[in-house]
């Protein structure tokens, strides 16, 4: 497990008074607004930043950090992430998981037959999709849906499928 979540990218500075234009890599950008730190790579590290103001516009999140009242000030945070700590994060409702913890995920069959590895979530709107590199090099799409997920057990890293019919084929 990861002990820091991204929740966004900054993408450019917005104005000239220190503000940030980000693209929320999290599920509700509303989220935002609850934020008090964020935390971003200075290169020398983690530095936390103190969130004082939350715009949105379009697809984008607008951020004012404290102490930053110039373009000057955050030109070298253009590109760069944005991470909360896990004590941070949003609270997770039964049966919903980052998507930090999932990839990289051991995936095993109900018989208990590896698999293969979780590469990557993604998100169709209806329901979310884990794409398995599986042993033999293919990949195999499973839905996340409650017919085909039996078990994830985020602190070993491990999780248990049930294959539909047709899935491998």
């Amino acid at each position: 497990m990861q002990d820091i979540l991204q929740v966004g990218a900054v993408t450019n500075t917005h104005g000239i008074a220190g503000e940030v234009k980000v693209f929320p890599t999290t599920d509700d950008p509303k989220r935002f607004k609850k934020l008090k730190h964020v935390l971003v790579d200075s290169g020398n590290g983690m530095k936390e930043l103190e969130i004082t103001g939350v715009k949105f516009f379009k697809n984008m999140v607008i951020l004012k950090f404290k102490g930053l009242d110039r373009i000057e000030d955050v030109m070298a945070y253009k590109g760069k992430n944005l991470y909360v700590t896990r004590e941070n994060a949003v609270k997770l409702k039964k049966n919903e998981y980052f998507i930090a913890d999932l990839v990289g995920m051991d995936v095993f069959t109900e018989d208990g037959e590896r698999l293969g590895s979780l590469r990557n979530v993604i998100q169709t709107g209806a329901n979310d999709v884990y794409e398995v590199a599986m042993e033999n090099g293919k990949d195999v799409l499973i839905p996340a849906i409650r017919q085909c997920i039996i078990d994830v057990n985020v602190e070993e890293a491990k999780m248990t499928v049930h294959l539909l019919e047709g899935l491998l084929e």
